[in-house]
């Protein structure tokens, strides 16, 4: 019995070094070739692993991003499984150069049959090696949009925002365009059409809209949004909100927070959205005058009227307060109202204090602020919604006289000197309109003059004992209006 167990063994042996072909001076068997296999098993599963711990581990110690994690984690690990794998034949006693003539024989008919492979692998190479596309990029390609989640040599997986998974072939991705909204950061426009009736105030269109995006916590203020006039179309002037935001792939999301924002303000305001309206010509009217005045009864409303909801405080009406910007067309009205922005104050915080530069002019829309004197530790007075100050600082350039601090939850709108800089420089008309309203209170202008004067504040070349070319040439100064 031994001796027959001792023969099986000893033939099952002799067959697996038996010689099945002969690779150069390389005799292959089955042994080897199971060895062969069981070794790049383990190539390929230490590389996978050390993929995962430099990519999750060592790399991210070094606070590299996602992108670069992934590029240089997939290029070493690759690097080391080919060098691995060659190192591997040359200890099995193959001959590199033997196998290049034997490859480059069967190149030909491989090349033939893996063209598609092999575009693929450049094309990952080619991924991984410009950086154009990175892992946690969002892109939309051919009609889909999602997420980079893995880059490999072959192929690309891109998650959709419905949370599928997408394999697409990295030679599509290098040879087709991709617009890629996060290629160095999320931050981008998005674009809301509205519509509304005709006979419709555009200024009060344009502060609405702006309201309704400074209202989304998600809409940046810095680029501002802006209101965007399109045009007349058949039934509805057409406007467009911009708004800029930091998740540009949220969009969908901010989109419908502020789809909700604008209905719910032009309800408010009264503004009404169109619908398709088509006119219909009666060829003989006179026919159904009899049908339509037997059954044109007119119904009893029974329901009680409600009281309308009280209207939030208009910029457009505001401004006209300010005592400079009176006679300020709606068309100059409505560009004050588009470079501004709007300002959140806790309660307790601090605006600004006495001796800071004058540098922005602010209207309270809600909420109440404190002015005092903080050296002497006097108040002065309270400020709620519809005041306004420090427009002259603006203008001119004044020091803050006062500290301005929230008594509760306070909103602002504010415009700064380089938004109002930018206005006077395009519309050098409506510098010419503030100089003549401020030119109505030359008193004032002159007391203003002196104190910059005792401060040491007035240059020698604007210096004028007429306050009107005082103002002209300080705004000139202050804000490069060259037309003055």
């Amino acid at each position: 019995m031994n001796n027959l167990i001792e023969t099986v063994v000893q033939r099952i042996a002799n067959l697996f070094n038996t010689e099945i072909l002969a690779l150069g001076e390389t005799s292959v068997t089955l042994n080897l070739i199971f060895q062969i296999l069981l070794a790049l098993f383990l190539i390929l599963f230490i590389c996978r692993n050390l993929k995962g711990f430099l990519k999750y581990r060592l790399l991210s110690k070094f606070k590299i991003d996602e992108g670069n994690r992934e590029a240089i984690a997939t290029i070493i690990s690759y690097g080391i499984g080919t060098l691995s794998i060659l190192v591997l034949l040359q200890t099995q006693g193959f001959n590199l150069a033997s196998l290049a003539v034997l490859a480059g024989g069967l190149g030909v008919g491989i090349g033939l049959g893996l063209q598609s492979l092999t575009k693929n692998f450049t094309s990952g190479l080619t991924l991984l090696l410009e950086r154009k596309l990175k892992v946690g990029d969002f892109i939309e390609f051919a009609g889909l949009s999602g997420y980079i989640k893995e880059i490999s040599l072959r192929a690309t997986v891109i998650r959709t925002r419905e949370g599928g998974d997408v394999v697409v072939p990295n030679s599509q991705l290098v040879e087709n365009q991709v617009l890629n909204w996060s290629y160095d950061t999320f931050t981008a426009r998005v674009q809301i059409p509205v519509g509304v009736a005709y006979g419709t105030d555009p200024v009060l269109v344009t502060e609405t809209l702006l309201n309704c995006a400074y209202a989304d916590s998600s809409v940046l203020h810095d680029p501002a949004p802006r209101v965007i006039f399109k045009g007349f179309g058949d039934n509805a002037l057409n406007f467009e909100l911009w708004v800029w935001v930091n998740r540009i792939d949220l969009s969908p999301i901010i989109r419908s927070s502020i789809n909700f924002i604008i209905e719910y303000q032009l309800r408010q305001q009264g503004i009404s959205i169109p619908f398709p309206q088509r006119d219909l010509w009666l060829r003989n009217p006179e026919v159904l005058a009899p049908t339509y005045a037997t059954n044109n009864h007119h119904p009893v409303s029974l329901a009680p009227e409600l009281e309308k909801p009280k209207k939030p405080l208009s910029l457009r009406q505001l401004l006209h307060e300010v005592v400079y910007f009176q006679n300020l067309n709606d068309l100059e009205l409505r560009q004050m109202i588009e470079i501004g922005y709007r300002k959140r104050l806790s309660s307790s915080q601090v605006l600004f204090r006495e001796g800071d530069p004058g540098d922005a002019f602010y209207i309270i829309l809600s909420g109440e602020v404190e002015v005092y004197v903080e050296k002497i530790g006097k108040h002065l007075t309270t400020l709620g919604p519809g005041k306004f100050f420090g427009e002259l600082s603006l203008m001119l350039g004044i020091p803050r006289t006062a500290t301005i601090r929230a008594t509760e939850e306070t909103l602002l709108f504010a415009i700064n000197n380089l938004a109002f800089e930018k206005l006077l420089r395009e519309h050098p008309e409506l510098t010419e309109a503030i100089i003549q309203e401020l030119a109505r209170h030359r008193e004032e202008l002159a007391e203003r003059q002196k104190q910059l004067r005792e401060m040491g504040l007035v240059d020698d070349d604007e210096d004028d004992k007429n306050p009107v070319i005082w103002v002209r040439k300080r705004l000139k100064n202050l804000f490069g209006v060259t037309s003055l």
